[in-house]
């Protein structure tokens, strides 16, 4: 997989373009602040794009997807059932934050735990993560080491648990039974920051390592 990278917005949001390589299939993962970027990439490189691939469906990481339907008007958009409240109250989520936002394309297939989504020869697993946002899912490509891990854990942290529908316990079992069960070397592409490891954040993520007052080992 050739994985790029698309940071910008207010949140300094991480997009992901997911390109299957040897081909010009792709997907596009989370379009926030940067996806006019992302698009304009689908265009230049003559990509095929599959899918609009959604982790959760907080207002930071679905903003753009109207960005990628311009460039591709019957691209599928993917979210799990229990964040489409969310995503339709899209303009309720900004005005939270003193924001404004246009409502986005309608949700066109639900992402389902254990569901094997296909793009070319490439394959992402979904592991449903809810805590974060009720509907969070996480996508791992186990044969590339590497999972798009959305808002569940970041370098040396975790995602907030005190928007609408977070729940601290949730996430924090999402992150034990989806996350860490993940080999060590599996890279984690998260929704904000750098990349990290699952092994680094088992032994140095203070929210997740008991030496530190986390509740994890």
């Amino acid at each position: 997989m050739d994985i790029r990278t698309f940071t910008g917005g207010g949140f300094g949001e991480n997009a992901y373009l997911v390109v299957c390589e040897d081909s010009t299939v792709a997907v596009a993962i989370d379009p926030g602040g940067a996806a006019a970027d992302l698009a304009r990439a689908v265009v230049e490189d003559e990509l095929s794009l599959q899918a609009i691939l959604l982790t959760h469906a907080h207002l930071d990481h679905i903003e753009g997807v109207n960005d990628v339907r311009a460039v591709a008007p019957e691209v599928p958009i993917w979210l799990h059932r229990d964040d489409y409240g969310m995503y339709e109250a899209l303009p309720r989520q900004a005005a939270m934050f003193g924001l404004s936002a246009e409502a986005q394309p309608t949700p066109t297939h639900e992402l389902e735990h254990g569901q094997r989504y296909e793009f070319g020869t490439c394959v992402f697993n979904v592991r449903f993560t809810p805590g974060h946002a009720p509907g969070h899912v996480i996508f791992v490509a186990e044969d590339e080491s590497v999972a798009i891990s959305g808002d569940v854990v970041f370098m040396g942290s975790i995602g907030r648990t005190d928007l609408p529908g977070g729940d601290l316990a949730t996430l924090m079992r999402s992150i034990r039974d989806q996350v860490l069960t993940l080999p060590d070397e599996t890279v984690l592409l998260s929704g904000h920051g750098p990349p990290t490891t699952v092994g680094h954040e088992r032994v140095g993520n203070p929210f997740l390592v008991p030496h530190y007052g986390g509740e994890l080992v």
